[in-house]
C-alpha cells in the first residue's frame, strides 16, 4: 500500500509539469510526510458549460469518501484502492468510471519487515521527475445539507515489480506521461488497459530514518538515505 508520501513542489512547477489549464485557488505548504486525511494536490480534467475539457490542479483530502456515505468517518480507510478490484468495489466503482485523477508526488514511503522491526524506504522516480500516481476523486456532500462540499481522493495500488517487492508487495499505480490524457478522460470507458503491474527500472529506493513513522515529523531530512546498519541521528 501507499500510506505516506512526499509532495514538496511548488504549485507553479506542478502547473507546468502536468500542463494544467487552471491553477489551484488554494495553495498547500510543502510536505515531506503526507499522511491520510491531509490536503493534497490532484490533477483532473473537467468539462463545464459545454466548453472543451480543461485540466485542473485541485486540492482534495487524501481518503476517499463515497458520494453515498452517510458521514466522512471512513476516509482514512480509503486512502488506497486496489487496481485489481477497483472497478467492482462499491466505494470506488463510480469514481473509477467517471472521476479519475493523478496524484502528484516527489516519492513515497514503504516499510520493509526485518525480523521484529520495520525499516522505512523512500522510493522516487529515476531522474527526479514527479510521480503521477493514478487516483480517483469524489465530491462528498453531507446528507443533511449542513457543511461545504468536500473533495476527497484515493491512490490506486498494483503489484510491485520484483526489484521492489522485497520491500513491499504493493506499489502506487503510476501513469506514464503519454497515458495521462487517456486516464483523465471521463469519456474513456476502457481505462482497464492502464491497470498494469509495477514496471521495473522506473523507481530508485533507499532506506530512510524511522522518524517518518511519526506524522509530526516533516522535514527534507526524512527523504535522505541512511545506513540502517550504522549509528544514525534520528529526528524523533
Amino acid at each position: 500500500m501507499c500510506g505516506r508520501y512526499a509532495s514538496s513542489r511548488r504549485p507553479d512547477d506542478l502547473v507546468s509539469y502536468f500542463e494544467i489549464d487552471e491553477a489551484p485557488t488554494e495553495m498547500l505548504a510543502p510536505s515531506f510526510n503526507v499522511a491520510p486525511t491531509d490536503p493534497v494536490y490532484i490533477v483532473l480534467s473537467r468539462q463545464r458549460d459545454g466548453s472543451p475539457p480543461r485540466r485542473e490542479l485541485q486540492v482534495a483530502r487524501w481518503g476517499l469518501v463515497p458520494s453515498w456515505a452517510k458521514d466522512a468517518k471512513a476516509a482514512a480507510r480509503h486512502i488506497n484502492a486496489r487496481a485489481e478490484s477497483v472497478a467492482t468495489t462499491p466505494a470506488y466503482r463510480s469514481a473509477y468510471r467517471r472521476r479519475r485523477c493523478l496524484v502528484p508526488a516527489d516519492g513515497y514511503y514503504e516499510w520493509q519487515q526485518q525480523g521484529g522491526n520495520k525499516q522505512p524506504y523512500y522510493l522516487s522516480q529515476l531522474g527526479g521527475a514527479p510521480l503521477a500516481m493514478a487516483g480517483l476523486y469524489e465530491l462528498w456532500r453531507p446528507p443533511d445539507g449542513a457543511g461545504a462540499t468536500r473533495w476527497t481522493c484515493t491512490v490506486l495500488t498494483t503489484s510491485a515489480p520484483d526489484e521492489h517487492a522485497v520491500i513491499h508487495d504493493r506499489t502506487p499505480l503510476l501513469v506514464a506521461r503519454e497515458a495521462w490524457a487517456t486516464w483523465l478522460d471521463a469519456a474513456n470507458d476502457q481505462p482497464d488497459v492502464l491497470l498494469i503491474p509495477g514496471v521495473p527500472g522506473v523507481l530508485s529506493a533507499w532506506p530512510v530514518d524511522k522518524a517518518v513513522g511519526n506524522v509530526r515529523n516533516n522535514a527534507p531530512e526524512l527523504v535522505q538515505p541512511i545506513d540502517p546498519g550504522g549509528h544514525q541521528p534520528t529526528l524523533l
